[in-house]
């Protein structure tokens, strides 16, 4: 069924149960953590992912101050959307220290005073951009929100293959689940806004074409995202997983049809991550 607008959109979102009810959460096996053998290559990926997750609230907080943050059914799905991806990154951090690599308790906090000056001055300088193009930069806001849910949700499918580790795999397939009614209320949203406006389309696709990065990239080093991304999608079965699950999905939307820089962007980091390996 095609969602025609926002509302049902939020209506179909808020009918999805709660995956990390508190009987998940009281089911995941933590005293059996170690006693399956994690590959440590795969740490910082777990690391990162913690990290973008608990940083959600500091992008919510953002998008809240612009005319998108403001449109009441995009603020009803962020306030249910921030509460999970912050329980994603707790339950991430509690696996990584029941797998013997712990951090310190204020580790959240640390996380969020690491995010550089940069940063939160370019956070600002958009900020104030998207007010001043008002509305019609919704649509880049739900396609960013729809691309970076759709790459978090796959590359939460690679390290679930790669680290083959049932705890995690049991956590994991929960996240999974609740990304992927993230993804689907961001590409909804973000292909009526489309539709709507040819406007909108093309400043979204100037926007993606020119400034899209992965997710996380900017609040955390650059350097940490190039590891993440080289680690879950290089080689022939992660290049398609992007392609396949990502790219071509994205293609999809109005506007979007021969949409390059997902591929362009994912290759260049494999590329440059191979050739200082050698």
């Amino acid at each position: 069924m095609t969602l025609q607008t926002k509302q049902q959109v939020l209506d179909w979102y808020e009918k999805q149960p709660r995956t990390f009810t508190d009987d998940f959460v009281n089911s995941i096996d933590w005293s059996s953590v170690r006693h399956n053998s994690l590959d440590r290559g795969l740490v910082p990926v777990i690391a990162y992912m913690r990290d973008v997750e608990t940083l959600t609230d500091m992008y919510y907080k953002e998008l809240r101050r612009t005319p998108t943050g403001k449109d009441p059914v995009i603020s009803k799905f962020m306030e249910r959307w921030s509460t999970e991806e912050a329980l994603h990154g707790e339950l991430l951090n509690r696996f990584l220290a029941e797998a013997g690599f712990s951090s310190d308790e204020k580790w959240q906090d640390q996380v969020r005073s690491s995010v550089s000056r940069v940063y939160r001055f370019n956070s600002r300088m958009i900020t104030i951009l998207t007010n001043l193009v008002g509305t019609k930069f919704t649509a880049t806001h739900m396609t960013f929100g729809a691309i970076h849910e759709m790459s978090t949700t796959q590359g939460y499918r690679r390290l679930m293959k790669l680290a083959n580790h049932p705890v995690l795999t049991h956590i994991l397939n929960g996240i999974i689940r609740e990304e992927s009614a993230h993804t689907k209320f961001y590409s909804s949203v973000a292909r009526i806004e489309l539709i709507e406006s040819r406007l909108a389309q093309k400043i979204a696709r100037k926007v993606i074409d020119n400034f899209w990065q992965p997710v996380g990239q900017g609040s955390l080093p650059k350097e940490r995202t190039h590891y993440v991304i080289s680690t879950l999608f290089s080689g022939f079965a992660g290049r398609e997983c992007a392609k396949r699950t990502v790219s071509e999905r994205i293609r999809q939307l109005p506007g979007f049809d021969d949409l390059s820089r997902i591929m362009e962007t994912v290759d260049l980091i494999c590329a440059s991550s191979a050739s200082q390996s050698v």
